[in-house]
């Protein structure tokens, strides 16, 4: 492993970015079961899968080195010393998150207090890798697949690839043309090159994951003047805003900003998170009891819960990816709308909750800010927007207006109450939402450190390692000057009059002509009511709106008075008048 990962054979030469070509460069070669006939490209899928498994597995065993051999004297807690020395011993261990340090110490304790030793090295710690069921046609030619658009309909690909027609081939014979019609995405481009895809098994079904390469506008490192800042939230999922550099330096804030609310998804979430934790521990009693025993009565009934944390743990995975979607397409929509050229987002993969109590810590820790940030980059790289991460140190505790430490309020309206919610300025008098103040202060640091700006060599991605001191006294956001009348929320916004309209109009009725014919009296027969008559009995029966069920009782605005979700009509009164001598007919009050 170490060898294939150096990137260089015995004599020197560089191997190969292939994983089956370095792996025959070095004569590593694999043969077919006796009496199995395949192909050379066959070999190449299953020689291309294993490098990569080595290759992926090469920095797992370097983290697992570099922890035992600055192993802390407390593994639950490190000094600041033992930190030193592990990021020291583990190689790129200076920018590496704490919290992929931690999760291979609490590995490498657990393994101790089950096996009584510490492991030698991650051959020891981890379990073989299962290899995935895929066809990894990438490492293929012509002679084994093709695949080709549709002629007419951009949407429509076909795939051509050969496969054996028995589970063990006795010859060529035995091998044959299969074309595969692909349904495409709308995502992909109708001027997009088509790849060959990796086909995988998916719950009975043959999925294939197509790679496809389009022309995009090159990203940049500097030159923006234009960002939209994130910050990350737990009930908020993201907030985000816009700001703008000038030419004189200033840095102006374009508009209020907007939040991503997911309440309801994380909530399912932590749901999910909790059957999973119950199921696990279940099936850990089961195995508790079952021991050695193959005939145990819970041995059925194991099986059974294995299959059900599994289908869990797919569902969470899905809703993970949904959300990850989500949230990664609102960002980049918010960057386009604001006409912005890159993307902060606040470096958080260090973040492990602690001190808000074991189910908010566990929320804070299991969020998807990882796969989110991927997927906005892929999103945002098609419309040549940079995605940028800045450190995360101080972007919800100081002033995005002065950089004094903020007083963190429960609400506006509750300026004496401790809470995390509203944020109030001790020196310049700014006041606003926490979130709102975070992510104007990351997209203010991020336009003042542009030159600091690098590309980081294991994944391509661009970071901003750290903060400068004197560019970070020029992250201010500058109000915007306020033009025309006062349209501040610090007060009554309806018009007020000394005298408010009346429920009722107060002018006295007409009055009553004598004859047939006339107006109808304001409001009922009885003007010298002084409030509203109520309804004659709670549910009413020809004259009700909605006719009550069974055991409903309205509630809310008083029956009979008002207009409600439940609104009851009165009953009608019929006034007699006095006989007509020239007419019949009686009025209606």
């Amino acid at each position: 492993m170490d060898i294939l990962a150096s990137g260089e054979d015995v004599g020197g030469r560089r191997l190969p970015s292939n994983a089956w070509m370095a792996l025959r460069r070095l004569g590593w070669t694999v043969t077919a079961p006796a009496g199995v006939k395949v192909n050379d490209r066959i070999v190449r899928m299953a020689q291309e899968q294993a490098g990569r498994t080595l290759r992926s597995a090469k920095s797992r065993a370097d983290l697992t080195a570099g922890v035992l051999a600055a192993w802390p004297a407390d593994p639950a807690r490190r000094t600041v010393q033992e930190w030193d020395a592990v990021r020291d011993a583990v190689p790129a261990g200076q920018h590496l998150p704490s919290s992929v340090i931690k999760s291979r110490t609490r590995q490498i304790a657990a393994f101790a207090r089950k096996h009584g030793r510490m492991p030698a090295d991650v051959f020891q710690l981890e379990a073989a890798p299962r290899v995935a069921r895929m066809l990894l046609l990438s490492a293929c030619d012509g002679q084994q697949a093709t695949i080709e658009r549709h002629e007419s309909d951009s949407r429509r690909a076909l795939l051509r690839l050969q496969l054996p027609t028995r589970s063990d081939p006795r010859s060529y014979r035995d091998w044959t043309w299969v074309a595969c019609p692909v349904a495409l995405p709308p995502t992909v481009p109708g001027r997009a090159v088509l790849h060959l895809p990796t086909l995988r098994l998916h719950q009975g079904t043959v999925r294939a994951d197509l790679a496809y390469t389009h022309a995009v506008p090159k990203t940049r490192r500097t030159g923006h003047t234009v960002a939209l800042g994130v910050d990350w939230g737990l009930n908020t999922l993201l907030s985000a805003g816009a700001a703008r550099l000038h030419d004189d330096g200033t840095i102006t804030a374009l508009g209020s900003g907007g939040m991503l609310r997911t309440a309801g998804v994380l909530a399912k979430q932590h749901r999910l998170r909790r059957l999973s934790e119950h199921l696990h521990a279940k099936a850990d009693h089961y195995q508790r009891l079952i021991g050695d025993n193959t005939n145990h009565p819970l041995t059925a009934r194991s099986l059974a819960l294995t299959d059900e944390i599994r289908n869990v743990s797919a569902r969470r995975s899905n809703l993970n990816n949904a959300l990850a979607q989500a949230a990664a397409r609102w960002t980049v929509d918010q960057a386009i709308a604001a006409k912005a050229s890159v993307i902060y987002v606040e470096d958080l993969r260090s973040l492990e909750a602690r001190g808000m109590g074991r189910p908010m810590n566990t929320r804070l820790s299991q969020q998807v800010r990882g796969q989110i940030t991927d997927r906005m980059r892929h999103l945002a790289a098609e419309t040549g927007i940079a995605v940028i991460t800045v450190p995360a140190r101080n972007t919800s505790r100081h002033c995005p207006r002065c950089l004094v430490p903020l007083r963190h309020r429960k609400a506006p309206d509750r300026p004496t109450t401790p809470g995390w919610k509203w944020a109030l300025c001790p020196s310049c008098g700014y006041q606003g939402d926490r979130d709102t103040g975070a992510w104007q202060r990351i997209a203010a640091r991020g336009l003042t450190h542009q030159a600091k700006t690098i590309v980081d060599r294991t994944n391509g991605a661009m970071v901003i390692r750290s903060v400068v001191d004197d560019l970070e006294a020029e992250a201010v956001i500058t109000p915007n000057t306020i033009t025309g009348r006062d349209r501040s929320k610090t007060g009554p916004t309806r018009h007020q009059t000394a005298r408010p309209t009346p429920r009722r109009r107060r002018t006295p009725s007409p009055t009553r002509p004598q004859g047939p014919a006339g107006k109808r009296p304001e409001g009922h027969a009885h003007t010298d009511r002084t409030q509203l008559p109520r309804a004659a009995h709670r549910h009413q029966d020809v004259t009700t709106i909605n006719k009550p069920t069974t055991g409903h009782r309205p509630c809310g605005a008083a029956l009979g008075a008002g207009f409600h979700l439940h609104a009851h009509a009165s009953p009608p009164r019929w006034e007699e008048t006095p006989p007509d001598t020239t007419s019949d007919r009686g009025s209606l009050s």
